[in-house]
């Protein structure tokens, strides 16, 4: 019988919420590192015992804990991070040396194939990346060359990098999100980048178009067709057939196109979830419902999934890692708010659950199948 782990990181603390199959009944294990913020937790697709959790706080800084026993125990690891081999320095957009004001680590990002191999988003925005497990870490510095760095700017949470998507069919493609740069990709495992963002428009910068300076906040895709991204803009639900070459809008008859996240079921590649937030000023759902909104074509056509989840007086956030949808079949959908409930739903979507309520602001959520 299978099992369903859920990795929640919070503003003080992390927690991993356990059910069988039926995902009915939940063990709750936490907090751990009660007190410091747990911007993201996720486990390995390689091996399910070993879990990354990126852990900051304003007096001690930033550490990366690891778990290689299912969250049993941990170890901090990940304390030396490198630019071109020199520790704690990196060079800055102007091509000058500068020391490393190291912030936090948005998201943490196991590889699919190589179970030491693990991938770091950091603000300010670099990508890193560590071969033993996350005890080392060097940047991949061609993100920094890519030459249009001058124009990023910082989204209001900073100017971070808090999307990692692997290509399964292509172990040197990847895609990354920077706010506020927009989307790119590799396809030569980190060497070269290309800026994705042809089709966006951004109505407060100063060229709506422009190659890069986008707020991009989730990018999506499914592993059965790693050419079809979707994405969450600042406003604008977005979908690009071709890796990100060019996207076209779909956020069709959504009450409101901005929000946080987006993801795909995981066996219905043209199904695809949201929540809608009412403005960039007022991050809150429309109405004070709750509600999460899903597409069965892939965009434009969406309905309002809201059986289990409150339809009056909400006025929590979802933020940008806190949705993930399990392998089971039906398949699983989680999402957590601001106000600390993890909600839940066994069948794609129809119903949802609270597994825990009263928890502190979630970061992030992610699930895990564990055989």
């Amino acid at each position: 019988m299978s099992r369903v782990r859920v990795l929640v990181g919070t503003r003080k603390g992390a927690f991993l919420l356990t059910s069988d199959e039926k995902r009915k009944n939940w063990e709750v294990s936490g907090p751990h590192f009660g007190g410091w913020e747990m911007y993201h937790v996720k486990g390995s697709p390689v091996n399910p015992d070993r879990i990354y959790a990126s852990q900051s706080s304003g007096w001690f800084g930033q550490l990366i804990q690891r778990s290689n026993d299912g969250g049993k125990s941990w170890e901090p690891v990940g304390n030396k991070f490198t630019y071109d081999g020199v520790p704690g320095t990196h060079q800055w957009y102007d091509g000058t040396a500068h020391p490393w004001e190291f912030k936090r680590v948005w998201h943490l990002e196991p590889s699919l194939t190589e179970a030491e191999t693990v991938y770091a988003g950091v603000e300010d925005a670099a990508l890193f990346r560590s071969t033993d497990g996350g005890l080392n870490w060097e940047e991949l510095s061609g993100l920094r060359g890519h030459g249009s760095g001058p124009r990023w700017q910082p989204g209001a949470g900073g100017m971070c990098l808090h999307t990692i998507v692997l290509d399964p069919s292509n172990g040197q493609r990847m895609y990354i999100a920077i706010s506020a740069a927009g989307a790119f990709r590799t396809d030569d495992g980190g060497k070269t980048w290309t800026a994705i963002n042809q089709g966006l428009r951004s109505q407060y910068i100063p060229d709506p178009t422009a190659e890069v300076g986008h707020c991009v906040h989730r990018i999506a895709m499914h592993r059965s067709r790693p050419e079809v991204l979707f994405m969450q803009k600042h406003w604008d639900v977005m979908r690009s057939d071709n890796a990100g070459d060019l996207w076209h809008e779909v956020s069709g008859n959504l009450p409101t196109d901005f929000g946080f996240v987006i993801d795909v079921h995981a066996h219905e590649p043209e199904t695809i979830y949201v929540v809608p937030i009412k403005s960039d000023g007022e991050h809150y759902p429309p109405d004070g419902k709750l509600r999460v909104y899903r597409s069965r074509t892939g965009g434009n056509e969406w309905e309002a999934l809201e059986n289990g989840l409150p339809q009056s007086d909400c006025y929590v956030n979802v933020l940008r890692d806190a949705m993930a949808v399990d392998s089971l079949d039906p398949c699983g959908v989680y999402f957590g708010t601001t106000g600390g409930q993890v909600y839940a739903s066994a069948d794609a979507g129809d119903h949802w659950a609270p597994i825990v309520r009263d928890l502190p602001a979630v970061l992030s959520v992610e699930a895990q199948t564990l055989a």
